[in-house]
C-alpha cells in the first residue's frame, strides 16, 4: 500500500491489528505518524492508551507485554516500535537480547484490540529471516519509500495548487534541483516559496534562487555548466564567488572531477545503447542527474569529454606534488577548456 492509500485508510477506515511502515522517505514517515496519532485523538481515546519502544534499548518482550494488556478506557491501544533492526542485517552490540520467538507467537493471533505499528525505516529488510516473513504475511504494509521522479513531481504540482499557488515549469525544475529531488528537502524549503508567491501567485526561477539554498555540490554544477558552454567569465566569477566564500580550491576541483566523470561514463554508457535508468543503476546516482548529464552530453564528443577529464586530474596530481599552483592551474583550466569549446 502506498503512502496516499494508507493516509486515506488510517483517517476512516477500521485500524489493522499490525502495520509494518516500510521505506526511508522521512516526510512520508511523518505523515503516517500524525495520522495515526490524530486517529488516537479523533476517537478519544487516552494518552495511557499510547506506547513508543525503541528496540534499540527495549525488548521484545516488552513490546508483547505492552501489546497483549487491555485498552484503557478506549476500544484499543496503539503500540510503536521504533528502530526494529532485528529486521535487518545488521548488528547492535548495545542492544539488549531480543526473544524473537516471542514476537512470532503474538503475530500469529494479534489481539483485536491493539494496534501495533513497527516502523522499519531502512532501506532494505533482510527477507529471510523468519521475523520478516511473518510480518509480510500478517501486517498491512506501507511504503514509504522515496518517491520517482514522476511521482514526486505529481505530489509537489498537487500540494502547490492545493495551497492555491502555480510554479513555472523552469522554476520547478530548478527547485527539483536544487532540493536534490528529495521529498523531505523539498517541504522544507516549499513554504518558504510559497508564503512569498502568496495565495494566487506564481512561484519564479527568480523566487527559487533567492530563497532555495544551494549547496557546493549545486554550484559546482553550475561552474561545469559555465565551461561546457564556454563561458569563461561566468565560470570564473562562479569559481571567485566560491572562493570568497571560504571554499578550497583542491575540494572544488575534487567535486569538479566528479562531475565530469559522470559526463564521461553517461556518453561512454550511452554510446554502448545504454537508456536513463540503466546508466543511473549502473554508476548509482540519481536518475534525474544522469537526465542533465544526458542533455549535456549531447553536445560534446568523447575525446573532448576525455580530455577534460584527463586534465582536471592531471591538476590534481601537480597541485598535490607541489609542481603547480592550485588557484592558477584551476583558472587555467577554465581558460583553455572554454577557449577550446568556443
Amino acid at each position: 500500500m502506498n503512502t496516499h492509500e494508507a493516509l486515506q485508510a488510517i483517517r476512516s477506515q477500521p485500524l489493522q491489528p499490525v502495520y509494518l511502515i516500510t521505506g526511508t522517505e522521512d516526510y512520508l514517515q511523518q505523515e503516517l505518524r500524525q495520522a495515526f496519532m490524530q486517529r488516537m485523538k479523533a476517537d478519544d481515546l487516552e494518552e495511557l492508551n499510547f506506547m513508543a519502544f525503541d528496540m534499540e534499548e527495549s525488548t521484545i518482550d516488552q513490546v508483547v507485554g505492552e501489546a497483549e494488556s487491555m485498552p484503557f478506557f478506549g476500544d484499543y491501544r496503539m503500540v510503536f516500535v521504533e528502530k526494529p533492526y532485528f529486521l535487518t542485517g545488521e548488528k547492535k552490540a548495545s542492544a539488549p537480547e531480543q526473544d524473537i520467538d516471542a514476537l512470532l507467537a503474538y503475530l500469529k493471533q494479534p489481539l483485536e484490540s491493539t494496534v501495533l505499528v513497527i516502523w522499519a525505516a531502512y532501506p532494505k529488510l533482510d527477507a529471510r529471516k523468519k521475523i520478516t516473513k511473518a510480518l509480510k504475511k500478517q501486517a498491512v504494509i506501507i511504503d514509504a519509500a522515496p518517491l520517482q521522479e514522476g511521482d514526486l513531481r505529481n505530489f509537489l504540482q498537487r500540494y502547490i495548487s492545493n495551497e492555491g499557488a502555480k510554479i513555472s515549469r523552469e522554476a520547478f525544475d530548478l527547485f527539483l534541483r536544487l532540493t536534490d529531488f528529495d521529498l523531505s528537502k523539498a517541504m522544507n524549503e516549499l513554504n518558504k516559496l510559497l508564503l512569498f508567491a502568496g495565495e494566487g501567485g506564481t512561484i519564479t526561477v527568480q523566487q527559487v534562487e533567492d530563497l532555495v539554498p544551494k549547496t557546493l555540490e549545486h554550484n559546482v554544477f553550475e561552474l561545469t555548466e559555465q565551461v561546457l558552454k564556454g563561458n569563461a567569465e561566468k565560470a570564473y566569477q562562479t569559481y571567485e564567488e566560491l572562493h570568497v566564500q571560504g571554499e578550497e580550491t583542491i575540494k572544488l576541483n575534487a567535486i569538479l572531477i566528479g562531475q565530469v566523470r559522470l559526463l564521461l561514463q553517461t556518453k561512454i554508457l550511452q554510446k554502448i545503447g545504454y537508456q536513463q535508468a540503466n546508466i543511473a543503476e549502473t554508476i548509482g546516482v540519481h536518475p534525474y542527474r544522469v537526465k542533465l548529464a544526458m542533455q549535456q552530453v549531447a553536445k560534446f564528443p568523447l575525446p573532448t569529454l576525455s580530455e577534460m577529464f584527463d586534465q582536471l586530474v592531471e591538476n590534481d596530481y601537480q597541485v598535490k606534488t607541489g609542481q603547480l599552483d592550485k588557484e592558477l592551474a584551476f583558472q587555467l583550466f577554465i581558460l583553455k577548456t572554454t577557449a577550446k569549446i568556443k
